[in-house]
């Protein structure tokens, strides 16, 4: 073998191999049978070992907060009984390392999830509740220092600054009849930690920002985020389309969907190393219930392994901007109910569009960029926030390079073509200009003279509801 050959080597004559005496043949097999057993035993005690050690350490890494049925009160029946529901938080609180992110007093969620996953754990659906949404807050007791909470009409992200997680978890358990099962909530600190252990994840940017307070400076284009820019990009509100709430919880659900897809990957999964950092940092950065056990959590991982990306969908509860609240947005029904009962009863959505006759593009699906064409100020943002309202993704807002612009106009490349049909079906006015070089899937809704606004939604109008899954790509519009 000194030579490189891969030839086997040859086999020892009659006349050059002496014969062995049976009994201490018999004892050198018997030898190497038991050296081969206890080799084989001490490699599968090492790596069960490891293993061991790495769940004792994952284990220990997790912080828990129990959540008493006293602090839940009447709770909504579990119908599906498999699925499981888990309230997803994400902490504002600037102590400690999160202090340099401002020294506001309490700890409110700055991120409002719930993850259901379906019985066979072949499906997942994340929604979103927009932290400014006007709601009926219910009673919680005073617990853990916190002043506790009366009933009233207010801010859904208030539950977790007077009572906590467990007064969160009742609020939207009171809100949409889903019962709860687990909670995790991840801070600043956490969320920068996971990124890094994943090797960061992309994003797409329609131009560059600059935000002070997000403590971030990023170019345009399609690039890879690391810990501390990718807290800000989830973070910052005021420098991207329209400086809205909304608009930063859909830069969160596409920033999760692809951070899902990373994890998903080949890159992750198949190496121990990296999946063994992104597991601890991610046990390092959460607080959870005592229920929600590592080994449960191990278990719902090994259940779901085979779920694609596609499988997991993502969806902001209908909602439109408040009459009587200015500067919060109310939760839009009956779409919000029909959404909380499918999810309560575990009904998946009945595919992406219409039957029949021309393809119907969601709007979720749809990036808009919207131009002001006329002499009316502020007219593009306000036509900017209601095509948000139906679930428009707004890429910017602007002005027409020329004014007055005579007639409302949507323009179009060969790929963003699909979308023109959802987009002019919702205008009371418009007209279509496709620009056949142009190779953006994003539309130009250049608002013309001729505005007449957008036409009444419909009650039965689901289209809110489909939002998208985590194979989306945050630089399709681009």
């Amino acid at each position: 073998m000194s030579n490189g050959s891969m030839d086997a080597p040859a086999e020892p004559s009659a006349q050059t191999a002496p014969a062995q005496p049976p009994a201490r043949a018999g004892r050198r097999r018997r030898r190497w049978l038991r050296w081969t057993v206890a080799g084989g035993t001490a490699v599968v005690v090492a790596v069960a070992g490891t293993a061991a050690a790495a769940y004792v350490k994952l284990n220990g890494n997790v912080k828990r907060v129990d959540v008493g049925a006293e602090e839940l009160g009447a709770r909504p029946a579990k119908i599906a009984t498999k699925a499981m529901n888990v309230l997803v938080v994400g902490s504002d609180q600037r102590n400690g390392k999160n202090a340099k992110y401002g020294r506001e007093v309490g700890e409110r969620t700055d991120t409002i999830m719930l993850a259901h996953i379906s019985p066979k754990r072949d499906n997942a659906m994340v929604i979103s509740f927009p932290r400014d949404s006007m709601v009926q807050l219910p009673d919680c007791k005073a617990t853990g220092g916190l002043q506790g909470q009366r009933a009233h009409i207010g801010m859904i992200n208030e539950s977790f600054n007077f009572g906590g997680i467990g007064c969160t978890w009742k609020t939207v358990e009171s809100l949409t009849g889903i019962r709860i099962d687990h909670f995790v909530k991840v801070d600043f600190t956490g969320f920068k930690s996971m990124v890094d252990a994943v090797g960061g994840v992309e994003v797409c940017l329609p131009e560059p920002i600059r935000d002070v307070k997000a403590l971030l400076n990023l170019p345009a284009g399609r690039q890879v985020l690391m810990g501390e820019q990718a807290l800000g990009y989830v973070r910052v509100r005021y420098s991207l389309g329209d400086g809205s709430d909304i608009g930063r919880i859909q830069r969160q659900q596409m920033f999760v969907a692809s951070m899902v897809k990373k994890v998903m990957s080949g890159d992750t999964l198949t190496d121990p190393t990296r999946l063994f950092g992104f597991l601890d940092a991610a046990t390092k950065s959460v607080t959870t219930d005592s229920g929600l056990t590592t080994g449960v959590m191990k278990d719902l991982a090994t259940s779901a392994k085979g779920m694609a990306a596609g499988q997991i969908h993502f969806v902001t509860t209908p909602w439109r901007y408040s009459a009587t609240h200015p500067g919060r947005v109310e939760w839009v029904q009956p779409q919000s109910r029909t959404l909380f009962q499918m999810v309560a009863r575990d009904r998946t959505f009945a595919g992406s569009g219409i039957k029949g006759g021309q393809t119907k593009v969601s709007r979720s699906k749809i990036q808009v960029e919207v131009r002001n064409g006329t002499n009316r100020s502020g007219l593009g943002s306000q036509v900017a926030v209601q095509l948000e309202e139906r679930g428009y993704h707004i890429y910017k807002i602007g002005d027409a390079p020329r004014k007055p612009y005579p007639k409302t106009t949507i323009m179009y490349s060969p790929k963003g073509e699909p979308g023109v049909p959802t987009l002019s079906r919702d205008l009371l006015v418009s007209t279509g200009r496709a620009v056949p070089r142009a190779t953006t899937s994003r539309l130009i809704l250049t608002i013309g003279d001729d505005w007449k606004g957008l036409k009444p939604l419909r009650t039965n109008d689901t289209d809110s509801l489909k939002g998208f899954d985590a194979t989306h790509d945050s630089c399709a519009g681009a």
